[in-house]
């Protein structure tokens, strides 16, 4: 599984604080990882503070949002 990042959500996940940006890493990783969360629409995973937004095409997530509750 390839994960690729639109460069919004790369800006929004390098300007967070460490413990945030590692639970959107941990959100990504989640999604790559459970076949259940994967969905072939627009889909989204919610941590305790942070969330994303992704799409899934065959082996590719493509990350098109990411946020934090600061």
């Amino acid at each position: 599984m390839r994960v690729e990042l639109i460069q919004p959500a790369v800006s929004v996940l390098f300007d967070v604080p460490d413990e945030m940006h590692e639970e959107i890493m941990a959100l990504i990783v989640a999604v790559t990882v459970d076949a259940e969360m994967r969905a072939p629409d627009l889909a989204a995973a919610f941590g305790e503070w942070c969330w994303l937004v992704y799409t899934v095409d065959g082996d590719v997530i493509e990350v098109l949002d990411v946020g934090c509750a600061r």
